[in-house]
């Protein structure tokens, strides 16, 4: 746990959680669950479709023990806004974390337990890329404390992996998935679909391929084109609408008839075995964030705040160990806290608890009664005395029902 050094320093400490714990306008009767996300940023490749913080280097250049113990000084700078609070569990993503060795992410999983208390079921995922992938890799990462493993295969079709400027090709995808299932009780895959020319033919290949290895969550994502991309600047040919809402239909056909559920928008699983780590960022709760360009969300009593690190790996590491891996610190306005709370609750195929926004944001229902009739009537979300959920039209119209909580239509 925390451990201060000096009068000095617990003073410091003193002062920062009491600007945190400050008179505000909200009254949170009690804190959410609290996550751990991990951003390790390095990649062999940047794909032309990531928007995502990273950067490429080879396995040989890569700074573990720099990064890790900038990582290390990162969280106990921030270990006073989430002190005596337990994490339920943790996201090391990226970038591409398989790239870091089984030793480093042992010696970060090591130094994270000697500072935070872990539920003692903590999920703790690891994002992982086939072109990363040798043999024993991931057994190692699992002996290393890994207790989940996602896979970014995004495609079995060779045409598809070089189009998406993937390091790997359909042998690898294959090899590593296989070397996966056998070393984890629970891994996902990721796939993509719409992709430019892919036919449904083509689609039902992939999503059968991957459902014949077994996985027990699957994450399938629509490819979008993201500003500041190779794809933005250079955009592929879109698969059209209609035939982009065939092949979700497909996907979740496909899906279902093997027994996994379709319980978010972008994710399918088998009973007990949905993402944790995710459902807690559906559900509003708290995530702290480390490492180069990472995002935090996290509550106090009269206020949620919301925290951006450095993005430049370099810059990031340098700043960390001098206490100050910061960039951007700010409470989410209280008129915006009705918009975060549905962007992400609707995105959940049940739905929530009506409770549960006046826990997590500390407003009354009024702030979203406008918006829950207006979707109502628009056929859009469903609702009774203790719940809300959206209609499977709301969930194929998500941005239309999300948008009717903006702030301006509130």
């Amino acid at each position: 746990m925390i451990e201060i050094r000096d009068t000095g320093e617990a003073a410091a400490c003193v002062r920062e959680l009491g600007h945190y714990m400050r008179a505000g306008m909200l009254q949170l009767a009690a804190l959410p669950p609290l996550s751990l996300y991990v951003h390790l940023p390095w990649c062999l490749k940047k794909c032309p479709y990531c928007d995502f913080n990273s950067h490429e280097m080879r396995p040989t250049e890569l700074p573990e023990q720099r990064y890790i113990e900038a990582l290390m000084a990162d969280l106990e700078a921030a270990l006073p806004l989430v002190w005596g609070r337990s994490v339920q569990s943790i996201f090391i993503g990226g970038g591409t974390p398989s790239l870091f060795s089984a030793q480093a992410i042992e010696q970060l999983l090591a130094g994270i337990r000697a500072r935070l208390r872990l539920v003692a079921d903590c999920e703790i995922t690891l994002e992982a890329n086939p072109g990363t992938f040798e043999k024993n890799r991931f057994k190692a990462f699992r002996s290393a404390g890994v207790t989940r493993l996602s896979v970014g295969v995004q495609s079995f079709n060779d045409r598809f992996l070089k189009a998406l400027g993937r390091v790997h090709d359909r042998t690898q995808a294959l090899a590593a998935v296989q070397e996966a299932a056998g070393a984890f009780d629970t891994f996902n895959l990721d796939l993509m679909y719409a992709l430019p020319g892919q036919t449904l033919d083509e689609l039902r290949q992939d999503v059968t391929t991957a459902l014949d290895l077994q996985p027990a969550h699957l994450s399938i994502y629509h490819l979008t084109i993201e500003p500041n991309t190779l794809f933005a600047k250079y955009p592929p040919q879109p698969v059209d609408e209609d035939t982009a809402a065939d092949m979700l239909d497909l996907i979740t056909d496909l899906t279902e008839q093997q027994g996994l559920r379709r319980y978010e928008v972008s994710a399918y699983a088998r009973a007990g075995h949905h993402c944790r780590h995710n459902l807690n960022y559906w559900q509003f709760g708290d995530y702290l964030g480390i490492g180069a360009g990472a995002h935090s969300k996290l509550s106090f009593a009269h206020r949620v705040v919301r925290q951006v690190r450095l993005r430049n790996p370099a810059h990031y590491m340098e700043q960390a160990l001098a206490g100050n891996a910061v960039a951007r610190d700010e409470d989410v306005k209280r008129s915006e806290l009705p918009f975060e709370f549905m962007l992400n609750a609707l995105r959940l195929a049940e739905g929530f608890d009506l409770a549960l926004f006046a826990e997590r944001t500390g407003l009354p229902m009024s702030a979203i009664a406008s918006g829950l009739d207006q979707a109502q009537q628009r056929g859009l979300l469903d609702r009774d005395l203790d719940r809300a959920r959206p209609t499977q039209r709301g969930f194929d119209f998500l941005n239309d029902l999300q948008t009717l909580f903006l702030p301006s239509q509130a």
